[in-house]
């Protein structure tokens, strides 16, 4: 196992998952049911299956693309996920059909489809094609959903609304740029140049704290 892959994909998806929709959800289920115990075994088991199938995916991913081009797609996929994290994000009407397969049933269809296109399921496709580690990064992101939503599910809404959801977004934000740089420096000039364009785009304190993660990155690099 490596603990890099395990640490960066736990923490980034605890910090995406905070204000998410799935987050709201957990709320909601945990309001509705009032089980906790099935809630989250069902998050447990929608989380797992629905990340080995985006693990799955960006594994494959580094197979069908050349060093420079999956470099290229992960530097922009990451510096999407950037943007995306400082998007508010809200809970559509749930359907009420579920119900009938039970709490933990319920809960399993409900999440495993709220997932579906979400920032975590998106940023786990990513990082399985960054890390080309599929179980250090499915165990690391369904340990960060797990973190994120289990105090919500017990604590609820005394819990949600004290979480400061825009800081963390904006340091989820920052994580996923400097992943994205990290990655766009590894296809050559062309990447680079596109970096420093975007470095005109970015408040200087936040390039300055860029700065900073990059040099500690690459110190801490063998």
């Amino acid at each position: 196992m490596n603990p890099e892959s395990l640490l960066v994909s736990t923490g980034i998806v605890a910090l995406a998952e905070v204000g998410d929709k799935t987050q709201l959800l957990s709320l909601l289920l945990a309001a509705r049911f009032r089980q906790p115990w099935p809630i989250i075994l069902g998050i447990l088991l929608a989380t797992l299956a629905n990340h080995g199938l985006a693990a799955a995916l960006g594994h494959w991913i580094t197979t069908a693309f050349s060093p420079e081009i999956l470099a290229w797609i992960l530097g922009v996929s990451f510096l999407a996920m950037a943007l995306w994290m400082l998007v508010p994000d809200s809970l559509d009407d749930q359907d009420d059909r579920p119900v009938r397969f039970g709490v933990l049933g319920a809960t399993l269809i409900a999440f495993f489809l709220a997932e579906m296109g979400d920032k975590t399921q998106v940023a786990t496709i990513a990082l399985a094609a960054r890390h080309d580690a599929f179980i250090d990064v499915v165990a690391g992101t369904t340990l960060g959903m797990m973190i994120a939503n289990i105090p919500i599910v017990f604590l609820g809404e005394k819990l949600a609304n004290r979480l400061p959801v825009r800081p963390i977004h904006r340091l989820a934000a920052l994580v996923f740029a400097i992943l994205g740089g990290l990655a766009l420096t590894e296809t050559g000039a062309s990447g680079r140049h596109l970096l420093a364009a975007l470095a005109g785009l970015i408040p200087a304190d936040w390039l300055a704290s860029i700065v900073d993660w990059l040099a500690l990155l690459n110190h801490l690099s063998p």
